[in-house]
């Protein structure tokens, strides 16, 4: 009995425990709500502020309407859909007051109290001033109603019951709003509160343990993207894509345009680019520049490499393949295309260990975001029907130890995971 007693009094505890973390720092909806007035200033600032965070990326779906919801996100618990934003009373947010999505943004539950999932960053949105969330509030509300139900989750058990997302924002969530460090500029604490906050940089930048929470310890040091197989370089590593020796004027470029010399954003970060960044005033560009140059950089030597010699039928088969589909574009010692096609030789990119962007590239094709800096970038074909997973890893190993450059071969394993994905 006193196994039983003492078993079921830890159970309680914990669950103390759990309840007490997630109802930290709560908003309080019992004081009286203040009066959001809609200037024409607070809607030209929510509007805004919906670009910085990239709202309508995730909110929004394919051909459907702005802000309205329904969206897919697949993560390796099953599938999450976005929510419908606009101020429909019904199926949106018409009923919410300020309060209510403030708590959204802060402490991630719904307008019913329901724990919502950290699909929807709120461990970043967290960070959000109360003045920045009633004027997201207020842009939001002044869109047309559009009645769209939502769509149910799609989770496997038991990650679809709030007990056990009640005990994952117990490990792994702490809400609260950044605090401006004195000893730094403003310019500086501005970018920091948009790149980890509304921003959500860390959301692909920072690697993820097995129940999907971001490591702290490693913020921004890069992570794989779970589900899209596409890596968020380390941001904190001269050898990836940290930024502290560049030009601040070619930081700003590649987030204002998508390129930048010896730059090209792909993938999932050329969706960012076109959404949201290319949209971002110059004074916070600048701001998050500051920022992000400022991040301690880890390895800043480039360590010594004893790579394995390719084997020479690879070493063979890949140069031919590199002539064959790659040097029109690239050149033949990679030296490619000033403001057209990247070199290959020297760039960071291509000797990463993690080569997973490299095989989405060959697979899929690379493309730059059209932006107003850049409105009609140069793009790379898709390569999935052209070349098996042997070509593709024998031309990658080929580029990545051809011309000075010294990083390990890639394998046929490697590509065949990435295109059965």
């Amino acid at each position: 009995m006193k196994k039983i007693a003492f078993a079921l009094l830890a159970v309680l505890g914990l669950a103390a425990l759990v309840w007490h973390l997630n109802l930290r720092d709560e908003a309080d909806l019992s004081a009286p709500a203040p009066v959001v007035a809609a200037t024409p200033e607070l809607l030209a600032r929510g509007a805004y502020l919906a670009r910085v965070g990239n709202c309508a990326a995730c909110h929004t779906t394919r051909g459907g309407t702005p802000y309205a919801g329904g969206r897919g996100i697949d993560t390796p618990f099953g599938t999450v859909y976005s929510s419908n934003l606009t101020p429909d009373a019904q199926t949106g947010i018409g009923s919410w007051s300020p309060a209510e999505f403030w708590r959204a943004l802060h402490n991630g539950r719904s307008k019913d109290g329901r724990l919502l999932y950290p699909a929807f960053p709120y461990t970043s949105y967290t960070a959000v001033t109360r003045a920045d969330s009633d004027a997201l509030y207020a842009y939001l509300r002044s869109l047309p109603a559009t009645a769209q139900a939502a769509t149910p989750h799609a989770l496997r058990w038991p990650f679809s019951t709030q007990p056990a997302l009640a005990v994952w924002r117990a490990l792994y969530f702490q809400p609260g709003v950044l605090q401006p460090e004195p000893q730094q500029s403003a310019e500086w604490n501005r970018g920091a509160y948009l790149v980890r906050g509304l921003g959500h940089c860390g959301a692909c930048h920072t690697a993820r343990n097995a129940l999907g929470a971001s490591d702290d310890q490693l913020d921004l040091a890069g992570g794989l993207i779970p589900m899209q197989n596409w890596y968020a370089p380390a941001l904190t590593s001269p050898h990836e894509a940290g930024v502290a020796g560049w030009p601040r004027n070619d930081v700003v470029r590649l987030l204002q345009t998508g390129v930048a010399p010896g730059a090209t954003v792909l993938g999932p970060m050329a969706e960012v680019v076109r959404q949201s960044t290319q949209h971002w005033s110059p004074a916070d560009l600048a701001a998050a520049t500051t920022y992000l140059q400022a991040l301690p950089q880890s390895d800043a030597k480039v360590p010594a490499r004893d790579l394995p010699p390719t084997p020479a039928r690879v070493a063979e088969r890949g140069a031919q393949l590199y002539d064959k589909h790659c040097v029109q574009c690239h050149g033949a010692q990679g030296q490619g295309v000033a403001g057209a096609y990247p070199a290959l030789a020297g760039n960071r990119a291509v000797t990463m260990a993690n080569t997973a962007n490299l095989v989405q590239t060959v697979l899929n094709g690379g493309y730059a975001p059209a932006t107003a800096g850049n409105p009609r970038p140069f793009g790379m074909p898709p390569y999935v029907l052209v070349l098996n997973d042997a070509d593709i890893a024998a031309v990658l190993t080929h580029i990545r130890s051809a011309w000075g450059n010294q990083a390990g071969a890639v394998t046929e394993l490697d590509v065949n995971r990435l295109r059965a994905n």
